[in-house]
């Protein structure tokens, strides 16, 4: 008998593998099953737990990358509002009319932001306004009958009696879709902050605007962290994007991963993610350069970050700075690496800490968060495996040691394998392509659970399409979520990356820096990916309980893994693989007994497929059905086709304890099953 069999006995998961059909052929987009197979078998036995499906398996990971952040998700449409991005030139910003600008560093707003603008509008008249303009991250987006909030700090030469208009206009320059103007409040010769709302009219949408800051009397005028808001999320003062937060909040996660990988360490140990430095009012942070070349203001600092947990109802996984950066350079474990430690121990307490007994307690509740944020999860650094120096062993069981000593029921986590101390989980990463997803897809099945360490699967993605990933990413994402919800009492949590893409610019230098990346947008709309949907499919509908399972006639399919190279060789190819074309789990809700029977075909033709129930009295005849297909491996969602590929919900019948159900070609399906 061709047999895949999952089972569980005194908490071991076990695997009996067995001859299965190979179907000839390497994998191709036009794959088709062979008709002639004996029609597949997957077996559900409801009476035989293999685990229990962790809470928190599903959650997210960002960093900034992809202007995820600045550009994304972060709600100020100014680009280098600080003029801090470049340090000899005011990048992204010009001039208007006939007045020169430049960088100032010997007028500071203060030691966080120690730069300004300077324009020189000397020749300013009425007739001949002079100011400055910025485009934004690819365009100022503006809809009907919304309020912009405009703030900026702003100093004049002795004579200077203003006003200046503020305005967002077509780029061109020709209609101006909102403007207001700003009067001296407290006279123009010391650092001042102003604000205005800019409300626009019955407009049509539009992201190809500039917002500008003009005078028509003469002087000179210094400015500094110069923003423009539009409504967010909630509310959220220093908030985020609305139509971004949604889409996370569609996906229901459990957690979120801050501040992300590389951004964590950055490039250089001065260039970390330096958490007490982005906390407090946004003018006294300055900021820092992403390992990923641009500049990061900080607005979206730690607090903001826990404020994104709280708005979508999940808790941080906060990942702390361990003393490594990505040039390889790293503190030393011991007395240099000391300071580190208590910075992470400090940033526990800030998340955690009563606000009216600890020191960083009461900086959160002075930061306008007087309550606790939940916290059970803590990373200590990201991707050490690349550290040559060998020092994370030392380095993790330093912070180890520190953080359990003062906060025992934290669970910690390495991102490499240690040897002095025992991690409570070890944070493992994949991206792949759909064969190579689809190929590890029970790896799994026979880890050894004789352990204390379990999985955190802190980065994955099936890496197929650009910017963001087509249907054959969607099928690769969801075998593996199979392998993971199926083995989620060994992988307890879990997060893809990339999140996010600004898809404004894709080539060299644009927008984007890494492809296959979750969700998509622009400044005026976004999209989720078909992997995105098969993420929201997973994370909705599942149970508590891991079932046993087994299965005959999986169909299969000869594939030749590309080779490798090695040190700039090219080796041998690997030995050609068998490779699976149906993929599978399920599990079930112990209160309302509900079965949800997850099911992939990769195949490109439709695959009946007999499902036999055991262990339960009955199966209702009618059931609910949940269905992303696509005609092609390569159909993907955009801009312009935002849900050309999405779920679809249906109500089914001729269900019961033996049925049988054909699965789309290039299909994910949920089944969902109500039982006694």
């Amino acid at each position: 008998m061709n047999l895949i069999k999952w089972q569980s006995g005194g908490g071991l998961s076990s695997k009996i593998l067995v001859p299965l059909l190979i179907c000839a052929g390497a994998v191709a987009p036009g794959l088709r099953a062979d008709t002639s197979a004996p029609v597949p078998v997957l077996q559900v036995k409801a009476d035989q737990a293999a685990g229990k499906v962790s809470p928190m398996l599903y959650g997210l990971m960002t960093e900034e990358i992809n202007f995820s952040y600045e550009g994304g998700l972060y709600g100020e449409l100014i680009r280098n509002r600080t003029f801090k991005a470049n340090a000899t030139n005011a990048v992204y910003w010009s001039a208007v009319g006939n007045a020169p600008i430049s960088l100032d560093p010997a007028t500071p707003l203060n030691d966080a932001l120690n730069t300004s603008l300077k324009l020189d509008a000397t020749g300013a008249a009425k007739n001949s306004p002079a100011g400055i303009a910025n485009g934004g991250y690819w365009g100022i987006p503006i809809r009907p009958k919304t309020d912009y909030h405009v703030s900026f700090y702003a100093k004049a030469a002795n004579g200077f009696t203003g006003p200046l208009t503020v305005a967002i206009t077509g780029a061109d320059g020709k209609k101006t879709f909102a403007s207001a103007e700003v009067q001296s409040l407290s006279g123009w010769s010391n650092w001042t902050k102003y604000e205005v709302t800019l409300t626009t009219k019955n407009i049509k949408p539009s992201k190809d605007n500039v917002f500008t800051i003009t005078m028509t009397a003469p002087g000179t005028i210094w400015f500094q962290q110069v923003s423009l808001v539009p409504p967010t999320f909630n509310g959220q003062a220093n908030g985020f994007r609305p139509d971004l937060m949604q889409l996370m909040a569609d996906m229901s996660p459990k957690f979120l991963r801050l501040p992300g990988g590389n951004y964590l360490e950055g490039d250089y140990i001065n260039e970390r993610f330096d958490w007490k430095k982005t906390i407090g009012d946004s003018s006294q942070r300055p900021g820092h350069r992403s390992p990923w070349n641009y500049w990061s203001t900080d607005g979206l600092g730690l607090m903001e970050y826990l404020n994104w947990c709280e708005d979508l109802h999940m808790e941080p996984l906060l990942a702390v700075f361990a003393g490594y950066a990505l040039r390889h350079d790293y503190i030393k474990p011991g007395p240099d690496l000391e300071p580190y430690v208590q910075d992470a121990l400090d940033e526990i307490e800030y998340v955690t800490g009563d606000a009216a007994t600890t020191k960083w307690g009461a900086q959160r509740a002075k930061d306008g968060h007087p309550a606790p944020f939940p916290l059970h999860y803590v990373e200590v650094g990201n991707e050490d495996w690349f550290d040559r120096s060998g020092s994370y062993d030392g380095r993790f069981t330093q912070f180890f040691n520190a953080i359990k000593a003062k906060y025992p029921q934290l669970q910690v986590i390495a991102t490499a394998n240690v040897k002095s101390s025992v991690p409570d989980l070890i944070d493992e990463h994949y991206y792949k392509s759909q064969e190579e997803m689809e190929s590890q897809s029970h790896m799994y099945d026979t880890r050894s659970r004789d352990t204390k360490t379990k999985v955190f699967v802190g980065e994955w993605a099936t890496r197929v399409g650009s910017p963001t990933p087509n249907m054959a990413g969607a099928l690769g994402d969801a075998a593996w979520m199979c392998c993971m919800e199926r083995n989620s009492d060994l992988v307890l949590i879990s997060s893809y990356a990339p999140l996010f893409v600004n898809v404004s610019d894709l080539g060299h230098g644009g927008s984007m820096q890494w492809p296959s990346d979750l969700i998509g947008y622009d400044a005026l709309t976004s999209y989720g990916s078909p992997s995105y949907y098969a993420q929201v499919m997973f994370s909705n509908h599942h149970g508590d309980t891991i079932l046993a399972t087994a299965s005959q006639n999986i169909p299969t399919v000869n594939w030749q893994p590309h080779a490798k190279r090695k040190n700039g060789a090219e080796q041998p190819p690997p030995p050609a693989k068998t490779l699976e074309k149906l993929f599978f789990d399920a599990t079930r809700d112990r209160q309302t007994g509900t079965i949800f029977l997850k099911v992939v075909n990769s195949l490109g033709t439709p695959q009946p497929v007999k499902i036999e129930i055991s262990g339960v009295t009955s199966v209702a005849a009618k059931g609910v059905a949940t269905v992303m297909k696509a005609a092609n491996r390569d159909e993907t969602n955009t801009l312009k086709e935002p849900k050309k590929i999405v779920p679809v919900t249906e109500k089914v019948k001729g269900l019961g304890t033996s049925f049988t159900r054909t699965f789309p070609a290039y299909s994910i399906t949920i089944l969902e099953l109500q039982t006694k």
